[in-house]
Order: structure tokens, then sequence, then C-alpha cells
């Protein structure tokens, strides 16, 4: 796994090297945070992202929670201090894991892990959660393509489920593509004067 680090403070990102060395990390990329950190990060490709902050302003929040948008990878977060605005924007911004006045080398590893996890089990949930739309959205159109037999050829619904069926088998096509072709043929007859 390896692991990029964000610190503007030279010592304390050699805490957390430390502390993840000698937890059995090795694969380190230490990130310049005087330089821009989205592409560094990109070319490290990192695995993890590991940020410290001693006393974050608002803004220098708003650009590692724009930043953790982007990148889709676990990121924890430790800060000396904060609030409970700051702790629910860095949640909403994607961080995995938010330690306040908690960085020791002994810790560093075990929030590395729990990052990890917790992003595994947010990026599962996004996955279904995407899947389960794309399910729906598929039944809504073979739903109206049915109904659309159903009114123009008279059919009762599972004879109208049954013609989608056999002409998406005979063309190798899935039965919503053919729902959506009849729906979009249909939209448009109904769009002719």
């Amino acid at each position: 796994m390896r692991i990029a680090i964000i610190d503007t403070s030279s010592t304390r990102a050699a805490i957390i090297s430390d502390g993840l060395r000698e937890s059995g990390l090795h694969d380190l990329v230490v990130i310049d945070a005087g330089q821009p950190m989205l592409r560094q990060l990109e070319q490290a490709k990192a695995d993890v992202v590991l940020i410290n902050l001693e006393n974050p302003s608002r803004d220098i929040l708003e650009d590692f929670f724009a930043m953790s948008r982007a990148l889709a990878r676990p990121i924890a977060m430790f800060v000396d201090q904060s609030d409970t605005e700051s702790m629910g924007a860095a949640i909403d911004a994607g961080v995995s894991a938010y330690v306040v006045d908690g960085l020791s080398k002994q810790r560093i590893r075990p929030v590395v892990d729990v990052a990890v996890r917790r992003f595994q089990a947010f990026s599962r949930l996004q996955t279904e959660l995407a899947e389960a739309r794309t399910a729906l959205a598929d039944r809504q159109s073979i739903d109206r393509a049915k109904a659309i037999l159903m009114k123009r050829r008279g059919l009762d619904e599972p004879a109208a489920y049954a013609l989608l069926r056999g002409h998406a088998m005979r063309t190798n096509r899935r039965i919503v593509e053919i729902a959506e072709s009849i729906v979009t043929s249909d939209a448009l007859m109904g769009e002719m004067p």
C-alpha cells in the first residue's frame, strides 16, 4: 500500500513516516505542501492519503476538501484543533478518518486501516446505490414500453413483456435496450403532426 503524506511541517511528516515504517508500511511519498498537491498525488499514485494539519484555517480546509473529492481514495486527516463544522465538512468531502489532537506513532497505522476500511465500505455503498438506481431506471423503461405495447397492440402485460423479451433474444440485445427504443419511437411518433 502506497501512502502519500501531506504535512506543512517536515518534523511532523517525519513522525508520521517513522510511525508507518515501524508498523510495516514502507512505500511512502511525502508531498511538498508548497507545490500543487493534486498533481503530486496523481503522480505518486498513492493508495491512501494521510494529511496532518496543525491549526487549519477555513481556506486551507476548503482546499483539502476539494482535493479529497477529486482523489477518490481513502484519506486520513489529523488536526490539532477542530470544531463540529470543520469535522462535518471533512466527512462530507470524503475524508475517511478525521482525528483531532491524536497524532502519535502508535496510532497512525490503526487510523490508516480504519480510513481504508471506511472508504471501501462507502465505495461499496455508492456502487450498490448506482446499481439500484440503474435497475430502477431500467424497470421504468421496461414498464413504459410494456404500457405502449399494451395500448398499441391490445396486449395484456405478460404478452407485452413476452414480446419485449422475445425481440431482445432474437436480436441479442438487452430487454431494456429494446424498451428504450420503443419509448423513444413512441415519443417521436407523438411529436409528429
